[in-house]
């Protein structure tokens, strides 16, 4: 529809585009030697581009075809006068995208660059077995800056002999007799450990067995600590170190007998208990009555094992006349060989009512013993046996005694 000057709408628009680019171009591309002018005419018809045009017949009066739909049309006329604005856009564009890369390469350096997050390797699940009775542990070293030897002294009706002095003892390491710089007969405050046998054959001798326990805590001094492990198909702390001696038959009330025996297992766990111990005097009491026929550790290794632990070990052995199988015929020689290296003694008897005052006779034992402590002349740090040997002169008039001492230590390798 025209308006009242008699001209299309569009056409109207069209003139006010026409002199809007007029003004863009004189702006943009003055003319120079450098520049090429285009007019405002060119600019609006290269608008056109693409659709068609709002003012046929105008555009028909003025000369102009309809022009190319793409731009390849338009760069293929030759002649025509937007080719220059074109080839400066491209020359535009193509510098533009040569700074793309170099500005990449600058903001490299001022990245902020965040290592991922690294879990920390979890370590690896080991089967749920008690720590104890894990096979080739570190062996237990000594200190050698004070070697202390705990002796006892019997006579031949095995009763003790007290009231020696340090005169009487003579003590050497290999062929090398050593200075006593300590000697003494107190009777120290001791960390304590039982290990009692609760396999199916101490049944009827379960009740005499508890009884010595009782007795032999009697003997005990208020200062002293214990801890009880009780062995069957295996071992068990049923208490842990106290200086109650009623928490400790509590709990031996409610054990019953049963399966088989672990001895060897038991003497381990129980010298892996004595690193705990509060007091340098330790001792271990072992009440059974067979062999051993179900621990995982042998006898070689617990043998090696009380050689390095500076523990004195006592046992009870309640044996019958007769021996059903080839472990208990070897009981008797096992804990012997056991507690011997260590200074301690084995008792063997076969009538469970004697248990009561075998246990009471070592617990005054441990209370009546002597200590010799001595510097080594040349002391190693080469991780070796070194083998020990108290000799006694005795007072004259009394009659050959019997000396129970350990027989050696290992020395540190640090």
């Amino acid at each position: 529809m025209k308006g009242n000057s008699g001209e299309w709408p569009a056409c109207r628009l069209g003139k006010a585009l026409q002199s809007k680019a007029n003004l863009f171009t004189k702006w943009l591309l003055p003319g120079s030697a450098g520049y090429v002018t285009i007019t405002g005419t060119e600019v609006f018809m290269a608008r056109q581009v693409g659709r068609e045009s709002a003012c046929p017949g105008r555009l028909a009066r003025n000369g102009y075809s309809a022009p190319s739909r793409t731009l390849s049309g338009l760069a293929a006329r030759s002649n025509s006068s937007l080719s220059p604005l074109l080839a400066f856009l491209l020359f535009f564009l193509a510098c533009a995208l040569s700074l793309v890369p170099l500005a990449r390469a600058q903001g490299n350096t001022d990245d902020v660059h965040v290592n991922p997050r690294v879990e920390p390797l979890k370590p690896k699940e080991e089967p749920l077995v008690d720590p104890a009775l894990r096979t080739h542990t570190k062996p237990m070293k000594v200190s050698v800056d004070l070697v202390l030897v705990p002796v006892t002294i019997t006579d031949p009706l095995n009763r003790l002999v007290t009231g020696l002095d340090k005169e009487n003892f003579s003590l050497f390491e290999g062929k090398e007799e050593q200075e006593i710089r300590h000697f003494s007969s107190e009777d120290a405050p001791v960390s304590l450990g039982v290990i009692f046998d609760m396999s199916g054959s101490m049944g009827s001798k379960i009740e005499r067995a508890r009884e010595a326990v009782g007795e032999f805590f009697k003997t005990a001094n208020p200062q002293d600590e214990f801890f009880m492990i009780t062995f069957a198909d295996q071992p068990e702390q049923i208490s842990d170190f106290t200086q109650s001696v009623e928490d400790i038959q509590s709990k031996l009330i409610f054990t019953v007998p049963k399966g088989r025996t672990a001895l060897l297992d038991a003497i381990y766990l129980g010298l892996s208990k004595m690193r705990q111990a509060k007091y340098s005097k330790k001792a271990l009491l072992i009440i059974s009555d067979g062999g051993d026929n179900h621990s995982r550790y042998t006898e070689g290794e617990i043998k090696s094992l009380v050689r390095e632990a500076d523990v004195l070990i006592y046992a009870i052995g309640i044996y019958d006349h007769y021996f059903p199988t080839e472990e208990e015929r070897l009981g008797p020689t096992l804990l012997t060989d056991i507690t011997e290296v260590t200074g301690g003694r084995a008792f063997t008897i076969d009538n469970p009512n004697d248990l009561a005052d075998v246990a009471t006779k070592i617990g005054i034992e441990l209370r009546n013993q002597y200590v010799l402590g001595y510097r080594p002349k040349n002391p190693a740090r080469d991780g070796k046996w070194h083998k020990i040997k108290v000799k006694l002169t005795p007072p004259k008039g009394l009659p050959p005694l019997k000396v129970y001492a350990k027989t050696g230590y290992y020395a540190p390798t640090e």
